[in-house]
């Protein structure tokens, strides 16, 4: 499968509302940030400001190659001073296409935007310590776990660890060299 990246846009909100069914997978998807039920107004306030030329963040549609809109990611926190972005906000949009490889073809693409489109120096993200098969995803394409942030967000009344993991640009060139 092939997969690229376009502009998130109004019309994909609510496609992505209905991927999102619960509470639990709208903290992993979304963090602190959104409240469950996700809405359209909280959507509308996300894309403010991104997806432009100077923009600190930009927001995707994961596209396959019938044009269907398979997923969802973006690239935040943009610091042109230290040149180091965040990835986050990571989804295969439906059930049946997870553990498919698909979340790989996503991160692959974003990290090109970042280092060869951005050409920055650092990107990071953040992964809750019992999603293995993201954990897994994210070290096949040279993520490295930095550390654990032990009970980093509250979800009920459990908390949740989050490892923070990054990659440099050194390392993508080298990975992309063979």
């Amino acid at each position: 499968m092939i997969v690229h990246l376009r502009f998130f846009e109004d019309s994909d909100f609510q496609q992505l509302i209905d991927w999102i069914k619960t509470p639990e997978l709208l903290l992993q998807w979304g963090g602190p940030q959104f409240r469950y039920p996700l809405s359209e107004e909280q959507l509308k306030s996300y894309v403010k400001g991104a997806n432009k030329d100077k923009s600190n963040h930009f927001i995707y549609s994961v596209v396959n190659n019938t044009n269907e809109v398979i997923g969802h990611i973006s690239l935040g926190n943009i610091d042109r001073e230290n040149e180091s972005a965040r990835v986050g906000k990571v989804l295969v949009g439906e059930q049946t296409l997870r553990g498919k490889g698909i979340g790989q073809l996503m991160m692959t693409q974003i990290l090109k935007v970042a280092f060869e489109e951005h050409n920055l120096h650092r990107v990071s993200l953040g992964v809750f310590d019992f999603n293995f098969l993201a954990i897994a995803c994210y070290e096949s394409v040279g993520f490295v776990k930095e550390g654990l942030l032990r009970d980093a967000r509250k979800m009920g009344e459990q908390y949740w660890s989050l490892w923070e993991m990054s990659m440099l640009k050194d390392e993508w060139e080298k990975r992309n060299e063979e």
